[in-house]
């Protein structure tokens, strides 16, 4: 099919032009799976002072080198010390200060040991008024039961790159070191409009003829999915006016992306084209992919925004969703792609019309080899299958006759398939 453009050269010419975006201040408490922008160094020790791991009893370890159960040392008890508290005082030889976890460790002590390995028990939080004094049955080393300064993160130790994704964890990290404002990666900014006269919001009955608009919802998904934010449009009539006024609608917003779906393919009422000439160019349209050949891809505006044509049908959007806008997208916002595409082997035979194909697959795994079956019918409008679809096979060009057997690329689409294995 030499009219067709092969999706590996579309791919390429898209990326040439993306360029990631620009950098933003969010508070912390927003900063969950963003894309931080600058390498963080760390301005002081974590944690910030040596400190009991444990509830117990702050001592020299020099005091209770011959500490046993049938000898216990006894120290005088001279202080209490609270979470959040200091020592009011040194610890000298021959005492010992009772210590909550987490709790500073007192200047001349060295270690803890634990409430059960002395005579004086205690819960956490204990206010009583001390005793006189603790016999300890255990001797222990220097440093035993206490978080040293720095034993965590050390004043100037760089503990987050940039390109970091921030999980919990790293978002833990960076409270613990006072960054109050996170320097991320700005989302991507996608505007998304439906075109047709069959189409009618979800929550409106359905009249004769009519289908509720999926894409909008699949695509604005699949773009919070990948670190974008949607944005949306009111769905397009099948007339030059009206798509021209709802991609000016479109425009209006400042997107970093425009996506459509519907209106690029040979139909009579396709006018989506015709207004893509006006307001920018069109560098491509057809792609030599199945579902989803009528793809349509270029510029809009004054500022040369990127946009995606899509094909109405939902299988054929996501799927080319999947295939050209996904890398955008991870490419403006400098994420990775976290789902992998893994080698599986045909449990039944394909039949491919010589495009390069994306078949919806169940996946499963035995003696260590991957497996994909179909999940049914393949038809691009059968959108239930992509809900039963563990992944897409990749049946290359080219080919017609694929056996039973044949191991194929499968780009998997839920993640959580790899770890039920």
């Amino acid at each position: 099919m030499p009219d067709l453009l092969n999706p590996d050269v579309a791919i390429a010419r898209i990326l040439e032009h993306i360029h990631p975006l620009g950098v933003e201040q969010i508070p912390l408490g927003a900063a969950y799976d963003r894309i931080l922008a600058e390498t963080i160094t760390a301005s002081l020790n974590i944690p910030p002072f040596a400190n009991s791991s444990m509830d117990g009893f702050a001592v020299r370890a020099a005091d209770v080198a011959h500490a046993s159960k049938d000898s216990a040392t006894r120290l005088k008890l001279v202080m209490d010390i609270a979470a959040g508290s200091v020592a009011a005082r040194p610890l000298s030889a021959g005492e010992a200060a009772r210590i909550m976890t987490g709790a500073p460790m007192p200047e001349g002590a060295d270690a803890v040991v634990p409430v059960e390995a002395t005579d004086h028990h205690f819960l956490a939080g204990d206010t009583s008024a001390l005793p006189d004094s603790v016999g300890i049955f255990n001797a222990v080393r220097p440093g035993s039961s206490v978080r040293a300064a720095g034993e965590d993160i050390v004043a100037g130790q760089t503990v987050l790159t940039a390109g970091t994704q921030l999980r919990p964890q790293e978002v833990g990290v960076l409270a613990a070191l006072g960054i109050a404002q996170v320097p991320v990666v700005r989302r991507p900014r996608v505007a998304i409009l439906s075109t047709g006269d069959e189409l009618v919001e979800v929550d409106q009955p359905l009249q004769a003829g009519q289908i509720r608009d999926v894409n909008a919802y699949t695509l604005a998904g699949l773009v919070a999915l990948y670190g974008g934010e949607a944005l949306h449009v009111p769905t397009a009539r099948d007339t030059l006016e009206d798509v021209r006024l709802r991609f000016g609608e479109a425009l209006a917003l400042t997107p970093d992306l425009i996506l459509s779906s519907a209106g690029v393919s040979v139909g009579a009422f396709d006018v989506v084209r015709a207004v893509l000439a006006e307001l920018g160019q069109v560098d491509f349209w057809r792609v030599n992919i199945r579902p989803g050949k009528p793809l349509a891809y270029g510029y809009l505006g004054a500022d040369h925004i990127p946009f995606f044509g899509l094909p109405g049908n939902p299988v054929s959007a996501m799927v080319t969703f999947d295939v050209f806008v996904r890398p955008t997208l991870l490419k403006m916002s400098q994420r990775t792609d976290a789902l992998p595409t893994i080698i599986a082997t045909l449990e039944e035979p394909l039949q491919n019309d010589g495009r390069r194909s994306y078949f919806r697959v169940k996946l499963h795994h035995d003696d260590g080899i991957w497996y994909a079956k179909l999940t049914g019918t393949q038809s691009s409008g059968a959108l239930l299958s992509m809900v039963l679809a563990d992944g897409l096979v990749i049946a290359p060009e080219d080919t017609y006759e694929i056996a039973a057997g044949t191991p194929l690329p499968v780009r998997v689409l839920k993640d959580y398939i790899l770890f039920t294995s």
